[in-house]
């Protein structure tokens, strides 16, 4: 079952074709054999990618100072099926609609928690954590009173909140049993998480940042008690200022913070009001809001100035450092990458399963052999751009500030096959005429630069 299982996690990274379970196996040159317990490894659960999972958090932390806090970042994506018995699929609202209309796609709900690494020049989220949230069954219209309460009910306890808190939960034990009671957990969420059922359950020694509505009722927090009054203690002071106020209000200037961005760093306009409560969180945590002014762009060079919108956060730890938690909260765009890796070079969610093990066991499987690559990548590294044996393409000028997933898989798959295809060098750049043998497409780049087959 082991050789089974790594001959899969390979095959997840280097295959050309579709990311299935038979294409799997064709990557593996094991067509020809019976695939009955390929398919069984998944569906009768003799596997336990949680497992592979606790192997990259452990190479992640070893990374880390005794000082520096665990970063994690949490965030659900939609997975797209077709066939109608497929576990945990769903009409639901697609995510890349426009704003204007609502857009339904049948499909399936997952919840990622990502885990920073490496310097903020060069960080990168590595998965940690993969689960499967199917949404309930809605009942039917003529539904009686008891089904539509038991609706209810499991849309309160299967919602997405509450498994990001289950996930954090299990990260906060898993560190207390590694010996890291003091070591301070931060998790960064987006405003789909910043709600009473995420804040209000929050482990120990964890921190939460996440965005905020911009008009959200804050509270400054209340004025002691005099002595001799009875009754029952306030928790809530007067109203505070909604974040979009604070946002105009001239008498609070802004303040300059620099953060890195895409490997640069940049001048980001801030305002800060702490400490604040917030009635949805509950009268146990002292908030700090951060306004982020909107920030200048251009399409090109020459074009006008334009603007995006502003951002409002709020931290639970109101002491905490400003720029690390700007630092902390751009970081978290990453595993947006993650995201649009894992569905286009790793083909998450191809696979033909339709089993509740299945889908689970399945994409997590694919999703634990990339968390693997770029926490292989990660360590060798350091976060630092990697000098890969196949040299970038002629118009790729300009040198990442990282190592691509792509640029990973590449160099995997001429690690794995370059001397099996008697692969010697490239051709020669200094070669100024043309001529039909230069012309001609080698067979070698054409495998190894490719990274899906269509």
């Amino acid at each position: 079952m082991q050789q089974r299982l790594q001959r899969h996690l390979l095959a997840q990274l280097v295959t050309l074709g579709d990311h299935n379970i038979t294409g799997l196996l064709c990557a593996c040159g094991r067509e020809s054999l019976d695939w009955s317990s390929d398919y069984r490894m998944y569906s009768r659960q003799r596997i336990e990618p949680g497992q592979l999972f606790r192997q990259v958090q452990t190479a992640l932390l070893e990374q880390l100072s005794p000082a520096e806090p665990v970063v994690v970042a949490v965030d659900d994506t939609r997975i797209r099926k077709s066939g109608k018995k497929v576990a945990g699929a769903k009409y639901t609202r697609d995510p890349l609609g426009p704003p204007f209309h609502t857009n339904f796609i049948w499909a399936q709900r997952f919840l990622q928690i990502s885990m920073a690494s490496g310097s903020p020049e060069c960080s990168r989220m590595i998965p940690v954590g993969w689960q499967h949230a199917p949404i309930p069954k809605k009942p039917r219209a003529e539904a009686s009173d008891a089904e539509c309460k038991e609706y209810r009910q499991a849309c309160r306890e299967r919602s997405v909140g509450k498994v990001a808190t289950g996930q954090l939960q299990q990260t906060r034990e898993w560190l207390d049993s590694q010996g890291q009671q003091a070591r301070e957990l931060w998790c960064v969420g987006d405003g789909g998480f910043t709600n009473g059922t995420v804040l209000k359950n929050l482990p120990e020694n964890t921190t939460f940042l996440g965005r905020i509505r911009s008009d959200a009722k804050l509270h400054f927090l209340p004025q002691p008690t005099p002595e001799g009054r009875t009754g029952r203690r306030r928790v809530y002071g007067e109203l505070a200022p909604t974040p979009e106020q604070l946002r105009q209000d001239e008498s609070i200037p802004w303040q300059k913070i620099l953060v890195w961005i895409g490997g640069q760093q940049h001048d980001v306009r801030i305002k800060t009001l702490e400490p604040l409560r917030w009635r949805a969180a509950g009268g146990g945590h002292d908030l700090k809001l951060i306004v982020i002014a909107p920030i200048c762009y251009r399409i090109s060079p020459s074009g006008k100035h334009l603007y995006r919108k502003p951002a409002f956060l709020i931290c639970t730890d109101p002491d905490a450092d400003t720029q690390d938690i700007l630092q902390r909260y751009i970081s978290r765009w990453d595993i947006e990458v993650n995201f649009r890796d894992q569905k286009t070079l790793l083909g998450v969610g191809e696979a033909q399963v339709r089993g509740q093990h299945a889908v689970q066991n399945v994409t997590a499987t694919a999703v634990a052999a990339y968390a693997l690559l770029l926490a292989a990548a990660q360590g060798i590294n350091r976060g630092q751009p990697a000098e890969f044996a196949l040299p970038r393409p002629k118009w790729q000028r300009k040198k990442p500030h990282r190592a691509t997933t792509q640029s990973l898989i590449q160099q995997m798959r001429f690690e794995l096959w370059g001397h099996a295809m008697s692969f010697s060098h490239f051709a020669s750049k200094t070669s100024s005429t043309p001529s039909a043998e230069n012309s001609l497409h080698s067979p070698y780049h054409a495998v190894l630069y490719s990274s899906r087959h269509s």
